[in-house]
This record gives structure tokens, sequence and C-alpha cells, in this order.
């Protein structure tokens, strides 16, 4: 399989299991709560990894030795940082508002990419992500750009924010990786994702905002501990290495097409116009970064 067709069939995978990430989210409201829901999702994930990855790890354990600082801070930002922001925003947004506002990382990522690597772009990417920029806004301002002008926006909508520039910084900290294997890769950012969630679920416990999964919230737990932080984070870390990080990160913005028919199909979330405007912003933005990228000559001679 060609490597472009192999990266995007991966890419698209991760980011169906990503859009149902935040409908679960949103679900879980009321069934379980925000940092229980992503400390949890981490031990599910952390003990099959235990049964599946043991092999790896002690076989890496000598280059994972010399970069555990830099494994366990993978976990600690792109797992437990994202999804802690992530299930807090649901509190107050919609799930299509998360998933749109999402496509928000590739920008922050090729603005990330520029500002420390001088990484070459192009006028149609600067064009592209321009489009993504308007759809992001678009959708926080919840189809009022002018709230913008006063930055009175959702307590939900500014959580996403944030969990748009941890991610983006995990994903460029990609690039610093050691060669390992992705088992062992995962398995470690896992085990930090694990730590890093500890103190927060403490501060919710003596907050009393602890709720402890109910039916639903289990089965909410279950499908974030297996898809989303196992199979996601895999196939994400693959695309990465077969495209790099400023193109993988352009498919983060087909999160809002499965997200919002996944939020219209199982929690009956009403489909505003601005939704639609925005979503349309985006998808033209990534086939436009896409189609425009730069290509190495090599590439480029066989277009």
């Amino acid at each position: 399989m060609p490597v472009n067709l192999q990266a995007y069939i991966i890419l698209c995978i991760t980011t169906l299991v990503w859009g149902g990430n935040s409908v679960a989210g949103k679900m879980a409201v009321g069934h379980v709560s925000p940092m229980m829901l992503t400390g949890m999702r981490w031990v599910i994930a952390c003990v099959v990894l235990l049964i599946f990855a043991a092999p790896q790890v002690r076989r890496d354990f000598p280059v994972i030795r010399r970069n555990w600082l830099l494994l366990l801070g993978y976990g600690t930002v792109g797992f437990t940082a994202f999804n802690a922001f992530l299930y807090s925003a649901l509190q107050y947004t919609s799930a299509i508002n998360a998933v749109i506002e999402q496509a928000g990382i590739p920008m922050v990522i090729f603005a990330m990419n520029y500002a420390l690597f001088r990484t070459a772009f192009s006028i149609a990417q600067i064009a592209g992500f321009t489009l993504t920029l308007f759809g992001v806004a678009l959708t926080a301002s919840h189809g009022d750009l002018t709230t913008l002008l006063s930055l009175d926006l959702n307590q939900g909508d500014a959580l996403m924010m944030a969990a748009v520039l941890v991610y983006a910084g995990y994903t460029v900290a990609l690039r610093w990786k050691p060669e390992i294997h992705w088992k062992s890769l995962i398995a470690i950012s896992a085990f930090g994702a694990l730590v890093s969630s500890i103190p927060l679920v403490i501060w919710e416990f003596s907050a009393g905002r602890m709720i402890w999964p109910d039916t639903q919230g289990w089965v909410i737990v279950a499908y974030a501990g297996l898809l989303p932080s196992l199979v996601s984070q895999i196939l994400y870390v693959r695309g990465v290495e077969l495209i790099g990080p400023n193109r993988a990160g352009l498919f983060i913005n087909t999160i809002p097409i499965f997200g919002t028919l996944l939020s219209i199909a199982l929690i009956g979330e009403a489909l505003q116009t601005f939704h639609i405007v925005a979503m349309a912003l985006v998808l033209g933005g990534i086939a436009v970064a896409e189609r425009g990228r730069p290509r190495p000559a090599a590439e480029a001679g066989t277009q």
C-alpha cells in the first residue's frame, strides 16, 4: 500500500475514534466525573499494556531509562492534560462544539513547528490554516464572531482552547521520541498519564466533585480506556511517522465530521447553521493545505 494511502486510512480511523471520545465525554456528564474518567481510563490502558507490551518494554528498558522524563512527559501532556481539559470542557459546552474546536490543533502545530524549527510551508497551507481558524472561531463564538472581541466565551470553549494547545505541543514533541518499539512508547506514556492523573483525582475528591461511575459511566470508561487511549494513540504515532506532524495533524480536522455525526446520532444534539459553515471551513482548510503542501523533490517528481 502506498505510504500516503496507508497514512490516510490510519489517521481517519484515529480521528473517528477521537470523535467518539468527545461524544463519550459528553455522555459521561452526571455518570462519572471528568478527573475520575481521566484517571480510570489510564488504569484500564495500563493493565492492557502490562499484558501485551511487557516484552518490548523489557527489551527497550536501557533506552527508556535514558529518556524516562520525556516519555512520562508525553503521557502527562498529550494524554492526561488534554483529556482533563476535554472532559472538563464538556461539562459546559456541546460535543459538537468540542469536536469542531479541536480542528485548531493543526494550526497550532504548524505555528509551533515554524517558530521552533522553521519548518517549510506554502501559501496554500497558510490559506488552509486560515480557513480552519475561521471555522474554529465561528464555533467557539457560537456563530457570533463579535463575542471574540470581548472575549465573551463559554467556559467550556475556553477549556477546549487549552486542550488544543497541549495536544499540539505533544504532537510537535513527538519528533524527539527515542527509537523504541511503539508498544514501549505507548506503555510508558500511558504510565505517565496514570501517574499524573492521580493528583487530579485527589483534587476532584477533596473538592467534593467526584462522581463514581454508574453503569453507563463504566461503559464510557471502558470505551475511553481501550479505543481513544490505546488504538487511536498507537495509530496517531504511526501516522506521524509516515507523513510527519504537520500533515498528520491536519487530519484532526476530520474529527468534526465524525464527532458531529455521532453527537446527532447518539445524544441527539442539534446541528446549527454555524456548525455546518464551520465544518465546511475546516474541511476546506485540510483540502487546500494538503493539496498545496511543500513536497520533497523526489515526491514532487512522482505527482
